[in-house]
């Protein structure tokens, strides 16, 4: 699993049958000092992330799982809203 934070959203009125109803968010990779890190992403949210929040996302065969979409083309998903990080 990896953590990001979301920076926005993405409307695709045509896209893959399999994403159809699937909500698209852009988010932002972080390292562990929330400093951004790499290009960002689109995932599928399949928690009901907003704008703003740090979520943990999923990365290949995992982020279908969490989706429920074996057959799609779906290669990152939202899986988590953080609350609170603890590192010490």
């Amino acid at each position: 699993m990896y953590m990001g934070k979301v920076i926005g959203t993405v409307v695709a009125t045509r896209k893959d049958e399999n994403l159809v109803g699937s909500k698209l968010m852009i988010t932002q990779p972080l390292n562990m000092d929330l400093k951004p890190i790499g290009e960002p992403i689109i995932a599928v949210d399949t928690v009901g992330a907003g704008i703003g929040e740090l979520v943990i996302y999923t990365k290949g065969t995992a982020a279908r799982i969490a989706a429920r979409k074996m057959d799609s083309p779906i290669d990152i998903s939202i899986v988590g809203i953080v609350d609170e990080i603890d590192v010490r």
